[in-house]
């Protein structure tokens, strides 16, 4: 089951997309933390996907994506996520540095973002089928 770690201090935000992610993808495995120090603890190499807020008290999210990349974790696993324009974050994030930036409050950003929950879905699914086949 893929793991999913959300790193945001707006605990209303990360209790949301909670709920949403349990809802329409069952087969997600999602952690959420507000407090973005404590969350060093449960980034590994293994994660699914890594969603991070930009702008955090105590740790930004560019702070957090170097952490998570010198742990082992797969850049294109990443998704910084910000209430700035998408102008702004690809300026300051260019291609390749992560999977995406996405600003959390556009619909069209919202709709990559579900594009991604429902991959990593689908993936599970199709993993759980084949793991029940082979018993």
């Amino acid at each position: 089951m893929p793991r999913i770690l959300i790193i945001d201090d707006d605990r209303a935000f990360l209790s949301l997309l909670e709920e949403t992610l349990a809802e329409r993808y069952p087969a997600l495995e999602v952690q959420t933390c507000a407090d973005p120090v404590k969350a060093l603890a449960a980034i590994d190499p293994g994660l699914g996907l890594l969603l991070v807020d930009l702008e955090m008290p105590g740790m930004d999210g560019a702070k957090i994506l170097s952490y998570a990349t010198e742990k082992g974790l797969n850049k294109n696993r990443i998704i910084i996520l910000s209430g700035h324009d998408a102008e702004y974050l690809h300026r300051r994030f260019p291609m390749g540095r992560c999977l995406a930036v996405l600003n959390k409050h556009e619909v069209r950003q919202q709709g990559v973002l579900e594009m991604v929950f429902r991959s990593l879905h689908e993936r599970s699914l199709k993993s759980n089928k084949a793991d029940r086949e082979k018993e």
